[in-house]
Formats: structure tokens, C-alpha cells, sequence
């Protein structure tokens, strides 16, 4: 019976958001909800599930629900819905609680937090009840973060009974975006995709040198489109391929590394980014596709430096190849031409077709599109019902021969289409996140009900039994869906008491000063001290939260303290550089959580696993501090292919020269200083315009007058730096250094007020006279009352192509040297030729 009221509960959760996402209750005037009652509704779930799904203690009963969690899911599921079924009351009075108001509030909060502990553990909890007890003891606390606390009406207000706390940014997202997210990948795994992508890897890289070591980093990368969780992604894909690593040489404590770090990649890799990417837009305010273009670089290059590494230590283990079927090179070349050139004309096909069909038929496109879509599906499982499904890899048994990469790629063309429809949602037409995801899942719901049945009918096998088999599959996969969600929802709102914290007591205002004061004013010493401020917050706390306690508490200090030490630092990169130290988290010792399941997996000590994939990170954790001092790597201000590709070839030989500094070998193993050289490469290659900042000035300072000028004249989504001053809210001066995004051409005045700025002349200078609430301009700091007092022009400069080839020149100098030491070393031990990687 318990079993049946969890599956019914968590089905009607995934119904719940299919329902809120899609268009039909405005279709059908009926079950319209605004986004607190569907917050609410979504913390009521997941409370009444935690505690039925999640035991209170090791040694509570396992066979049945003890009495005390039946009461406390209702308690938890009547406080979370508590804003949607008193919604009217609540509205006619703000700000005046009544005591029913107090008391369920503060039972909300305290089952809350007991929800936590049972699906996420005491970290999250630690955080939170850190935040609540800063909240109340403030007029104790030491001066530089000291203020007058709260009462417990005001804090029990504040947190439960209006947005800015629980039910706030945080919940939302995971309401709005993260839920179907997360249902559409759990779906794609169960109709059988993840074990396709797995032996797509295997097929692609298994003949490579260290090639299941490649498969861990290929496949969690593909995980990662959808993953929202570097420990599921861990969990998932490191059953097979870390026994797999172990098979062919490597250490139990390096695959379980690799496999870790790999996974943690994933939460970084878009169009997901563990759900972050959606916050992110909230936060920084700009457009999703905006979002994806900066962090794709980053993410695809984090990813081959560490293929590059993987190599590497193949190469100095000498690790073998998975044995390959026998093919002549001819035949090999030719099959890997038809299907590079037969993936290309798909893609061309795919869009062009769909952009031809829009054009000729207008607004009967979408049912001749739907109806070609229908089409397509069915012969891709015609054609897959040709061939055996595929068989989940053993990680017990050896690998004798590879399979070849097209004959298991046909057996899964359909799932391709779902991903195609969330990336074409999101990327082409721009829709919502939140809709996307609705197509997209809506797309993988109707495969995994009717991928079976199919095959059935195709392959002459018992329909009746294919149908019961898909009906199952679906209702578990709603069902899991929801199981998948309750720690992610349980975790954004207990984020959201940080997230209220910091809003009724002005920590963040704190948190500006006390790192100001720590780090002395120097800008590499706060860039330090806020990453590592990232890590320790980030310690076992889910992707999503992760990223609302880093970018709550530590964005706004680098913006304020960079802004002020004269530096342009655009929006996205500072949210980028916590976010990427939060998810560092997860695999650096001693509470790495993907560090921990890898090593269950490996059956290694998980602190030496943690080192050692931490070891591997640092080409991930160096990718941050380039986003602040040279942004063009995530494409801001980049605005030709030519320069595109420019930035693109140097930074990807950046990371990979560091990568092959840090594992101390390159064309062989390195000495000492060669690997300081290849580090300076490095820095050089990463920052050239440092060498050249040494010669000559960036910037030219021009007076305000030329300021609307500036602006004018600057290119469409072109941006702009300018220096405002003026006084804080203490009284005191600043001075800051500023980036702001402009739109389309047009008239200076109205460029602005698209980014919520509003300037009026002052003399020579310009005031600004209002600052939209919640827009670009108030998040990177400008305020009513600053002057803009200079623009700056970037100056004429020798080209950075002069320290790139400087740079490039002494990396092949090494490489030379390194080969003739290589050769020399195999003369000597009597071995013909040069050794191959």
C-alpha cells in the first residue's frame, strides 16, 4: 500500500509539471497557477515525498513507513502548500502574520531542514543553520559583519510567508526548469539511452590508448547535456567504464579520478549546466542562448585538455588499445568519411528542410513538421528493429573485440530526436527553458510508450506484452523522474533561507568589506580568497544550490571589489568564476561527493580519489581567473568568425600546454624547468595582452562629454567600458570601472535605458538619474547619484599575435628537444624508431 501511494504521489508530481510548463491551461482556462502557488505546490511534493521515501535514521525500519513520517509528510506537505491554499488571505494582509501564519512557518522551516538532512545530509543543513543563526545573534557577531538581527515574526515572514526566502529565485527555477529537466534525462535513461551513448564511446575510443579512460570523459560529457547531478552522472556512467579503466592498466584511484572529474565537467557543459544555466538567467540577467555561447568554450576545452591528460598517462603506463576488428586502413578511412559526411548533410538536411517547410507553408507548418516528425521516428525503428538491441555492458568480462561505432549507432537513431527537439526549442526558435523542456519531454514520453510496441510489431513479437512492458516503463520513469527531484527541490529551498538571509540582514554588503579587508585591496589575493570562499560553500551541496549560495553571496564581491580595483569584469564571467570554484567542490577533498561515489565504485580510499581528481581539475580551475582578466574566451567581444576562430585554436593550446606542464610530460617526460617554460607558454597564450599592457596602456581615457558618442557608435550587441563616481550608501567615494552590453543601434539614450540606465547631463559630466530595479546596470552595482566621468577606448597596441608566436616558438623549441631526448633514450636501450603515443 505504501509502495502504491509513493508511485501514485510521485507520478502525479511529473503530471503536476508537465501541466504547469505546457500551454494547456491557457488552452483551457482551467489549473492556472502563478509561480508562487506553483512553488508551493512543488515544496509540497517534495516534502510529503522526502519523508516517505527517505528514512529518519540507519536504524529506522526498512520494510514499512514508521507512523512518525506518515505525520510528518502531511505536516511538511500542508506548510509547503500553505501559500497556495491560503493565497488571498496572505495577500490581504502582508506583512501582518497571523498566529497560524508563525506557527506553520516555523514548522515549515524546521521540516525543512529535517528534509534536508534526510536527502542531501547535515552539510546543507550546517549552512542553512549557520545563515538562521547569523540571522538572530547579528548584534554578536564581530564588527565587519555585525548588525541588529531579527525577530522571529520578521524572520518567519521574510523566509516563509513571502518570495524572498524559500519560496523565492531559487524554488522557482527548479519549479519553472529543473524539474523537466531532470524528468527528461531520467526518461532518456530509461528508454534506454544512456547504456547507446555508453556504447557509442566504447565503439569511438575504445582502440585509442587509454581509450575506456576516454569512453569516461566522452560519455559523461554526453551525460552532462542533461545530467543534473555530478554524483548521478558518477553513479551512472561510472559502473561500466571505471571496472572498465581497471581492466586495461589503470589504477583503481585514477579511474575513480578520472571518472570523477570527468563528471563533474558534466555540470559545467551546456545547455544544462546541472540546471545552473537556467539561474544564471535570472541572475545575470541577459538571454539563455546568451548563456550557452559564453560557457561552451570553456566547458568543450575543459573537456579535451582532459582526453589530453587521460592520453597521457596511457602513454606513460603504456597502456594498450581495446583489441579492434580487423579492417583494411582503406576501408577504416572510408567508413569514418560516409559517416563525418553523412552526419553533416543530416544536420544540414534537419535544418534547412524545417526552415523550407516554415517558409512554404506558413501556419501549417507545425502539423506537416509534427506528421514528419511521426514519420521519421517510425522508420528509425524500423530500421533499429533490423538489428538486436543492444546488451548493457558487463564491467565483470573483458572486452575482445570493439564494436563498430555505426552498428551500434543504429540501434538508437530514435533518440536522437529528443535531444535534437530540446536543442532546436532552446537554440533556433529561442523558446523559454521551461517550454523547451515541455517539447522535449512530451517527445521522449510518447518513445518510451511506443518504442516496445513498435519493435513488436516490426520484429512479429507479442504486442500485448511490448504494450505492458511500455505502460511500466513510463509509469516508472514519472515516477522516477520524481524520486530523482526531491533532493534538487529540498536543496533550492533551503537555499532560498540563505538566499533571504542575506537580504534581511545585508550580508552581502558584509561580505564586500570583510573580503576587501582580508585581501588588502589586491585584486589576485580577492580572486583567491572568493574561490576558495566557493569551494568551502559549494561542500556537498547539489549543482543547483551550489550555484544560488556562491552567486547570492560572492558575485556582488567580485563585481563591487573588481569594479573598484579598475577592472571591466562583464556579468556572466564573474558568475561563471564562482560557479565553476562551487562545483570544484564536489571532488575536492575531504567532503567531494562525486569523489566519494566513484571511489564506492573503485573500492579505493575516497580521499586519496578526491586528491587525485583534484590533481586533474586544476586545467579546470585555472579556466576561472582567465574569464576575469581575458574574457574574449567566453566569446564577449569576439565578434568575427576570424577572431572566433582565433580565440578558439590559442586558448585550446593553452590549456592543453598546461595540461601537459602539470602531468610533467610532454612529448616525453619533462624536466623541471621545461615544464616552467611550458607554463609560461601558458600564461602567455592565455594573456597576451599582459606582455603588451606592459608596453603601452589598454585603454585611452576619454572625457564623459564623448561618453554618449561612445555609446552610439558602438556595433550592435557591441559592449562598452566607462568609469562612474560617486558615494556609497557609508558615505564614502568610489570610483568604478564598468562593462555593460548594448543592443541593437540606435539612439544612445535608448541603448541604455535597454540595460536599465538612464544618464542626464551635469556639466561636464553625466548623472546617472535612475537605475531600473532588477536590471544589468543594478546588478553589476551602478546607482542613482554616480557620475560618469570617463569612457574608455581601447588603444592601439602591437598585435598579441607577437607574444603568441613567441610563445608557440619556445613550445616547439621543447618539443624538439624532447624528441631528440626521446630518440636518444630508445638508441640507447636498443629499441628501433621513436616510440608512438
Amino acid at each position: 500500500m505504501t509502495g502504491q501511494i509513493l508511485l501514485c504521489t510521485a507520478v502525479a508530481w511529473s503530471l503536476f509539471q508537465l501541466w504547469y510548463a505546457s500551454p494547456l491551461p491557457f488552452v483551457f482556462g482551467f489549473g492556472i497557477l502563478n509561480d508562487t502557488e506553483a512553488r508551493a505546490i512543488h515544496l509540497s511534493f517534495a516534502l510529503f515525498l522526502t519523508f516517505l521515501a527517505y528514512p529518519a535514521l540507519k536504524r529506522s525500519p526498512r520494510d514499512r513507513v514508521p507512523l512518525a513520517d506518515w505525520v510528518l509528510a502531511a505536516l511538511g506537505a500542508f506548510a509547503g502548500a500553505y501559500l497556495f491554499l491560503f493565497y488571498g488571505a496572505l495577500a490581504g494582509r502582508p506583512g501582518q502574520p497571523s498566529t497560524l501564519d508563525l506557527v506553520t512557518g516555523t514548522a515549515g522551516i524546521l521540516l525543512l531542514l529535517e528534509a534536508t538532512r534526510r536527502a542531501l545530509g547535515l552539510p546543507m543543513v550546517f549552512v542553512a543553520g549557520v545563515f538562521i543563526f547569523f540571522t538572530f545573534a547579528g548584534q554578536y557577531m564581530p564588527e565587519v559583519i555585525q548588525h541588529r538581527g531579527a525577530s522571529l515574526v520578521k524572520f518567519i515572514n521574510h523566509q516563509w510567508l513571502t518570495t524572498e526566502g524559500v519560496f523565492g529565485i531559487a524554488l522557482g527555477v527548479s519549479t519553472s526548469f529543473v524539474f523537466l529537466f531532470v524528468l527528461f534525462g531520467t526518461l532518456l535513461e530509461k528508454a534506454g539511452a544512456g547504456n547507446w551513448m555508453m556504447q557509442i564511446s566504447i565503439a569511438l575510443l575504445g582502440h585509442l590508448r587509454g581509450g575506456p579512460a576516454k569512453v569516461a570523459v566522452v560519455s559523461s560529457a554526453l551525460n552532462g547535456v542533461v545530467s543534473g547531478s555530478s554524483v548521478s552522472n558518477v553513479v551512472s556512467g561510472g559502473i561500466f567504464t571505471i571496472p572498465l579503466m581497471k581492466r586495461t592498466g589503470l589504477s583503481g584511484v585514477k579511474a575513480g579520478a578520472i571518472e570523477a572529474t570527468a563528471s563533474i565537467n558534466g555540470q559545467i557543459m551546456p545547455p544544462v549546466m546541472g540546471a545552473a544555466a537556467f539561474l544564471m538567467v535570472e541572475y545575470v540577467g541577459i538571454p539563455y542562448a546568451e548563456i550557452i555561447k559564453h560557457a561552451l568554450l570553456p566547458a568543450v576545452f575543459s573537456y579535451i585538455a582532459l582526453l589530453y591528460m587521460v592520453h597521457l598517462e596511457a602513454v606513460k603506463l603504456n597502456m594498450q588499445p581495446i583489441p579492434q576488428r580487423p579492417t583494411p586502413m582503406r576501408e577504416r578511412w572510408l567508413r569514418m568519411g560516409i559517416g563525418l559526411a553523412g552526419s553533416v548533410l543530416s544536420i544540414c538536411l534537419l535544418y534547412y528542410g524545417i526552415i523550407a517547410i516554415r517558409a512554404a507553408f506558413g501556419a501549417g507548418a507545425p502539423l506537416l513538421l509534427a506528421i514528419a516528425g511521426v514519420a521519421l521516428y517510425i522508420a528509425t525503428i524500423w530500421y533499429s528493429s533490423r538489428y538486436p538491441d543492444l546488451e548493457l555492458d558487463d564491467p565483470d568480462t573483458p572486452i575482445l573485440e570493439l564494436p563498430r561505432a555505426w552498428d551500434v549507432t543504429r540501434t538508437g537513431l530514435d533518440f536522437l530526436i529528443p535531444i535534437i527537439v530540446l536543442l532546436w526549442c532552446l537554440m533556433v526558435e529561442q523558446l523559454s527553458p521551461g517550454l523547451s523542456a515541455f517539447w522535449a519531454t512530451l517527445t521522449i514520453i510518447a518513445i518510451v510508450a511506443t518504442r516496445k510496441p513498435l519493435m513488436a510489431i516490426f520484429r512479429n513479437e507479442h504486442l500485448a506484452t511490448a504494450l505492458r512492458a511500455a505502460a511500466w516503463d513510463l509509469t516508472d520513469g514519472l515516477a522516477l523522474g520524481a524520486r530523482n527531484m526531491i533532493g534538487i527541490a529540498v536543496a533550492t529551498a533551503t537555499a532560498g533561507i540563505v538566499v533571504g538571509t542575506i537580504t534581511l540582514t545585508g550580508l552581502g554588503l558584509m561580505m564586500t568589506e570583510l573580503v576587501e579587508f582580508i585581501s588588502g585591496g589586491n585584486v589576485i589575493m580577492m580572486l583567491v580568497l572568493i574561490a576558495a570562499i566557493s569551494l568551502v560553500l559549494g561542500m556537498g551541496i547539489p549543482t543547483t544550490a551550489n550555484y544560488i549560495l556562491v552567486a547570492t553571496l560572492m558575485a556582488p564581491v567580485v563585481v563591487e571589489l573588481g569594479s573598484q580595483a579598475g577592472l571591466a569584469i562583464p556579468l556572466i564571467a564573474v558568475h561563471l568564476f564562482v560557479f565553476y570554484f562551487g562545483i570544484m567542490a564536489d571532488i575536492t577533498p575531504p567532503v567531494g561527493l562525486a569523489s566519494f561515489a566513484a571511489a564506492a565504485i573503485s573500492k579505493e580510499d575516497p580521499i586519496a580519489t578526491g586528491f587525485q581528481g583534484a590533481f586533474y581539475s586544476l586545467r579546470t580551475a585555472i579556466l576561472p581567473f582567465v574569464f576575469i582578466f581575458n574574457p574574449a574566451i567566453l566569446l564577449i567581444g569576439v565578434d568575427t568568425w576570424a577572431h572566433t576562430i582565433w580565440i578558439a585554436v590559442i586558448s585550446l593550446a593553452a590549456i592543453l600546454i598546461f595540461s601537459a606542464a602539470t602531468m610533467n610530460w610532454f612529448v616525453t617526460k619533462s624536466r623541471l624547468w621545461e615544464s616552467a617554460v611550458l607554463l609560461l607558454v601558458c600564461f602567455t597564450l592565455f594573456r597576451p595582452d599582459w606582455w603588451l599592457n606592459q608596453i603601452t596602456p589598454p585603454y585611452e581615457e576619454l572625457p564623459a562629454s564623448e561618453f554618449l558618442r561612445a555609446v552610439e557608435e558602438a556595433p550592435a550587441k557591441g559592449r562598452i567600458n566607462f568609469v562612474v563616481q560617486g558615494f556609497d550608501l557609508m558615505g564614502d567615494e568610489v570610483r568604478k570601472t564598468v562593462n555593460v552590453p548594448l543592443g541593437e543601434p540606435g539612439e544612445p539614450l535608448q541603448r541604455l535605458r535597454s540595460i536599465g540606465l538612464t544618464v542626464t547631463p551635469a556639466g561636464d559630466s553625466l548623472m546617472i538619474s535612475n537605475v531600473a530595479f532588477g536590471s544589468y546596470a543594478k546588478r553589476i552595482g551602478l546607482d542613482v547619484g554616480y557620475d560618469v566621468v570617463a569612457v574608455l577606448k581601447k588603444a592601439d597596441q602591437p598585435s598579441s599575435a607577437i607574444p603568441v608566436g613567441i610563445a608557440l616558438a619556445l613550445t616547439a623549441g621543447i618539443a624538439g628537444l624532447q624528441f631528440a631526448r626521446k630518440r636518444a633514450d630508445r638508441s640507447r636501450a636498443g629499441l628501433p624508431g621513436a616510440a608512438r603515443k
